[in-house]
């Protein structure tokens, strides 16, 4: 019976606040300049979102396993901003700085799930990459609609219990001191530390995500790519080689822009101060959802037609109509 006794003392002196103090960008100075760009930031990403999902939508032709995981991509990207832009414009600039209990933990889920979404969908364009250029004969047999579906529910499904993981071991914590988290967002490496009893297994599950969401991701990524070289250097023709190259440029964007960013954070460590700090991990938040779509819109040459006419459809058109009426 003594061996129970620390777990009853746990649970007798068990406290779960009531809400969550969002304290990250309280304090610095001219921040009212960086909410207008977060909130313009949130505009062009749904927008650009939206337009890449419509396209995909209009366009029969773009319709394969591969804009799939694009499609997938841009609606993480939709759900991404639209779960985080508006609540930290909500808590930094309208001072809601007091979240209750259960919403913190449910924007801590979305915030996770589409960070870590965005990861593995880089994945899954690699994976699409990979077999183009080192199977080309056997590419639609590799490569289905099928497979694709298949791996994007298993990421989804994957993550998603991993989050819940998390966030069900936040629930045992007892919270008797602080409830200021020092962060943009109801981050999970800043709760568990606030814990008063055992917080080993949320250390554990701190540790563990990012080694499945960021680093595993990254090294299948660039073990992917030095099989692609492998391959391409063996492609005597110059202009062959140049053409495959060329088809991976988009996916190598969005992988520079979503990686790049965390690694120097996680790299410079304690280095960095931690309003710099929260400033930067914010950013890598909201950046690649603004120009994943754009890189696809511009530099897939498949996109081009169609986005030409939804622009003239959606706008174009109806300022053209409208000018023509007026000058009746």
């Amino acid at each position: 019976m003594d061996l129970f006794n620390p777990f009853f003392v746990k649970n007798s002196t068990f406290i779960q606040p009531a809400y969550f103090i969002i304290s990250g960008f309280i304090g610095l100075p001219n921040m009212k300049y960086y909410y207008v760009f977060l909130f313009f930031v949130f505009i062009v990403s749904v927008l650009g979102n939206v337009a890449v999902m419509a396209v995909i939508c209009l366009d029969h032709n773009l319709r394969t396993p591969k804009y799939v995981a694009v499609f997938n991509l841009a609606f993480v990207d939709l759900l991404g901003s639209c779960a985080l832009v508006p609540k930290v414009l909500d808590i930094f600039l309208f001072n809601h700085y007091y979240v209750p209990y259960n919403d913190c933990l449910t924007f801590l889920f979305f915030c996770y799930t589409c960070l870590s979404m965005q990861a593995l969908n880089l994945v899954a364009l690699c994976y699409d990459r990979l077999m183009a250029i080192m199977f080309p004969l056997h590419y639609h047999v590799k490569v289905t609609h099928k497979i694709m579906f298949s791996m994007i529910t298993f990421f989804w499904l994957f993550v998603i219990t991993c989050v819940l993981l998390a966030i069900g071991l936040l629930t045992r914590l007892s919270f008797c001191k602080s409830v200021v988290i020092n962060s943009y967002f109801c981050d999970h490496g800043q709760i568990y530390k606030l814990a008063c009893n055992d917080n080993f297994p949320n250390f554990v599950i701190s540790h563990l995500l990012p080694c499945l969401f960021l680093w595993l991701p990254l090294v299948i990524i660039c073990s992917s790519y030095i099989c692609i070289g492998y391959t391409l250097a063996q492609v005597v023709a110059a202009q062959e080689r140049a053409k495959a190259l060329r088809t991976c440029t988009a996916h190598l964007s969005l992988v520079v822009i979503y990686f790049c960013p965390i690694l120097i954070t996680f790299t410079m460590g304690s280095g960095i101060h931690p309003n710099a700090r929260i400033i930067n991990l914010s950013l890598t938040s909201v950046i690649p959802p603004l120009l994943n779509p754009v890189i696809y819109l511009i530099s897939e040459d498949y996109f081009k037609p169609t986005w030409h006419f939804v622009i003239y459809i959606g706008v174009l058109r109806p300022i053209l109509g409208t000018g023509s009426k007026v000058c009746q």
